[in-house]
């Protein structure tokens, strides 16, 4: 299994948000059990998306924490981040790979057993796996799939020993049961950005993924 923090911390940029604040108020608590997965809106440009990631990634580097880039490939390569995360509608996992090269650390996103197969297959160093439960953060989402849709996708892919990363509605008091499933560890927007205390939310994350 590749070295790879257990909490996710996917960048809110939606208007009124701070990501910079959460992202370091999240690594004052989890430090290198962290991976900051850098997501812009649709409609921002790359030069925006390279000027987050690139501040992103200097605060990760402090805590020895990783640093990935969701959709823009371009722009992980361009700021020198660990590697970044393919959606169903972004760049196929096996191009993506070529991107990336052989080191890079792939996401790719998975919602059932079979495109979880096909992911790994393409040569994904990890799977983001849901929504497990309802979540506002992101629009046009399918249905959930509750842990139990997680557990199919852990099985499917167990023998090649992936770390499967539940997504969608995640908080603290739903990390057991994922965990349960087989999840390795759980990825997070509004768990932490929406938080009054975005540390302590890390914190908690994190207590109840290592307990």
């Amino acid at each position: 299994m590749p070295s790879l923090g257990r909490l996710h911390l996917i960048t809110d940029t939606r208007p009124g948000r701070d990501p910079l604040a959460v992202v370091r108020a999240a690594l004052s608590a989890a430090r290198a059990e962290l991976v900051v997965q850098v997501r812009v809106e649709d409609s921002a440009t790359d030069r925006e998306a390279y000027d987050l990631a690139r501040r992103v990634l200097t605060l990760c580097t402090s805590y020895g924490a990783s640093c990935l880039v969701n959709d823009r490939l371009h722009v992980a390569l361009a700021v020198g981040a660990a590697g970044g995360h393919v959606g169903a509608d972004d760049l196929p996992v096996a191009a993506a790979r070529r991107v990336l090269g052989p080191t890079g650390v792939l996401g790719a996103t998975a919602r059932a057993p079979g495109t979880a197969g096909e992911a790994v297959a393409a040569g994904a160093s990890y799977l983001g796996v849901g929504p497990c439960h309802t979540t506002s953060t992101k629009t046009g989402l399918p249905d959930p799939i509750g842990p139990a849709g997680v557990r199919a996708v852990v099985d499917a892919v167990d023998a090649v020993d992936v770390p499967v990363i539940a997504i969608g509605g995640v908080t603290a008091a739903r990390v057991p049961a994922l965990r349960a499933a087989g999840a390795y560890g759980v990825a997070v927007v509004g768990a932490v950005s929406a938080a009054a205390d975005p540390a302590l939310a890390t914190a908690e994350l994190i207590e109840a993924l290592t307990c």
